[in-house]
Order: structure tokens, then sequence, then C-alpha cells
């Protein structure tokens, strides 16, 4: 790993430590564990509680990666964790527009305002499958490029 890539693994494990540390407060402490998060959509991170395992992960990868100084491990082990995130995001959005059960009500929903009715659903199951097909194709590159490195 060059210097920029150092920083950036060090970075990011140091950034999930704090997130998991406030997701940690806020689900098991003041007992929140679905307060949404749309700044750490980045991470992944959905819900406060979300941070109690992705947290874990997250610092373990990114510190594991820093100890092996393998840069395409960082990338590879993000991709992979991208691509079963959007699978089960899309899997989630199937079972929320076909379910009697609603869990997610359209009109609290970003985008909504310019759809006016339950479509929205099928937006967001869209995006997430575009996510998962971005980052099977990612994953499948970077397997390559770290296999190469053997």
């Amino acid at each position: 790993m060059n210097q920029i890539q150092t920083w950036i693994v060090l970075t990011y494990g140091l950034l999930t430590v704090l997130i998991f540390i406030w997701g940690f407060y806020e689900s098991i402490i003041k007992k929140n564990p679905f307060r949404e998060t749309p700044y750490l959509f980045w991470a992944g991170i959905f819900v406060s509680g979300d941070t109690l395992t992705l947290g874990l992960f997250s610092i373990f990868f990114s510190f594991l990666s820093f100890y092996l100084k393998d840069w395409l491990l960082f990338l590879l082990t993000l991709s992979v964790f991208w691509t079963v995130r959007s699978l089960g995001e899309t899997i989630y959005w199937l079972n929320q527009q076909f379910s009697s059960m609603i869990r997610n009500p359209p009109e609290r929903l970003r985008g909504y305002r310019l759809l006016k009715n339950d479509s929205i659903w099928f937006v967001y199951q869209n995006f997430w499958q575009c996510l998962t097909v971005i980052f099977v194709i990612a994953t499948i590159y970077l397997t390559n490029l770290w296999l190469k490195d053997f």
C-alpha cells in the first residue's frame, strides 16, 4: 500500500470506531436502535442499530487490511459487502412492495414527492439492484487484481 492508501484505510477504520461508539450509545444506552442515519448511508448503515454489527465488521476488515498492507483486500471486502448489502436491500424492498405489512409508508420515503404513490418502492428496488450489479462487477474485477498479486 502506498501512503495515501494507508491513510484512507486508517481513516476509514478510525471513523468506524467512532461510529460504533456512537451507535452503541444510541442503540444500547438510549434504547433507540431504529434511529435513521441518512448521513451514514455511505457505510451501509441505515439505522443506529446497524452500527453494532457493521461497525465491528468495518473495524475488523479495515485494520486487517492495514496490518496486511493490502489495499486490494480492503477494496475487495468493501465490494463484497456492498454486493451482499444491496442484494439484501433489493429483497427487502421487494417484500415491502408485495407484503400487507407496511414498515415504510411511501409518504415517508425520499423521492415520494416526485411519484406521489407507492411506486417509490420499486424505485428503491431498482436502485439496490443497480448497486448489486455494480458491486458484483467490482468484486470480480478486484478479485482478479488481488489474485494476480499472489
